[in-house]
């Protein structure tokens, strides 16, 4: 495991450095001060070890950057695992975390960790580690509001279909749909979603919940519609460097902010009132780690 970044002059919290185990001496001793972080006034806002997060910067409701505010599910899920670690809102660093690349910065350590609708799968998890899941989740389609014809992915013979190089989406349309579909491949979801609004393609593909979250953006009000029909399962994770030694106690994270009700208002803050998830699905029970 890479060890968690400090950031600036902020004092060691004994609970983040045993729970990452990057000690740089006995627990409890800080680099400049006597106490907790608490005591010291670096508590929940900012203090402590600093972690780098990768999120995505352009799907509403789950990663968003605008100026210098993120905000999203994500954003959220990564904020309240890095507080059971021990680290402030203040002490996190987000950065983009393009669908291609999310296995090379977790393997090269270029972030802590990435919380990006990063789905848990076996190729995926004999690269890095996973902890979760967090959230569960099924591939769907976008389209245009008044386009009828479209109605799962048999429906697409013939149609362009958008979908960003590098996700699972992407692959299961070439490995399951292919027949008949011209695929887009696009660097990020936003794309797509303009292709989808001039009239370049005929249909976005990914994951419901992002979906939702565009088709329930003011910009796009009422031009959208998700058709409905989810034709996979999954599982969010929170990708972790392969071998790190925080995967346990992520996972003991999300757990507890699926139990203490934490998630749902998450879900209910980012989703709004038109998104429930499946009841059979979620909330999830985190049990991956490694």
């Amino acid at each position: 495991m890479r060890g968690i970044r400090r950031a600036g002059a902020a004092l060691t919290i004994a609970g983040a450095l045993a729970l990452a185990g990057c000690s740089a001496g006995e627990p409890g001793e800080s680099d400049g001060g006597d106490g907790t972080a608490e005591e010291n006034g670096d508590g929940g806002d900012g203090g402590g070890d600093g972690l780098t997060v990768g999120i995505k910067f352009d799907q509403p409701g789950l990663g968003l950057q605008e100026g210098s505010d993120y905000t999203g599910m994500d954003v959220d899920v990564a904020e309240y695992v890095a507080e059971q670690l021990g680290v402030g809102p203040g002490n996190i660093e987000f950065v983009e975390a393009v669908s291609a690349q999310r296995e090379t910065m977790l393997m090269n350590e270029q972030v802590d960790m990435i919380v990006a609708t990063y789905s848990i799968t076996d190729e995926r998890d004999a690269q890095v580690d996973f902890a979760g899941p967090y959230f569960v989740a099924g591939q769907d389609l976008l389209v245009n509001a008044d386009a009828n014809e479209i109605t799962g992915p048999d429906a697409l013979d013939g149609k362009v279909l958008c979908s960003v190089e590098g996700s699972t989406s992407a692959e299961r349309i070439r490995d399951e749909y292919s027949e008949g579909v011209e695929l887009y491949p696009a660097s990020g979801y936003s794309e797509c979603v303009e292709l989808l609004s001039s009239g370049t393609v005929d249909a976005v593909t990914t994951d419901v919940a992002i979906l939702a979250g565009y088709a329930a953006q003011d910009s796009y009000e009422g031009q959208f519609k998700v058709v409905g029909n989810p034709f996979s399962e999954e599982n969010y994770g929170v990708g972790l460097p392969p071998g790190s030694d925080m995967c346990q106690d992520v996972t003991d994270a999300l757990t507890q902010m699926i139990d203490d009700g934490t998630w749902d208002d998450m879900v209910a803050e980012h989703f709004g009132d038109d998104y429930t998830p499946n009841p059979d699905l979620n909330p999830p029970s985190p049990e991956s780690c490694g």
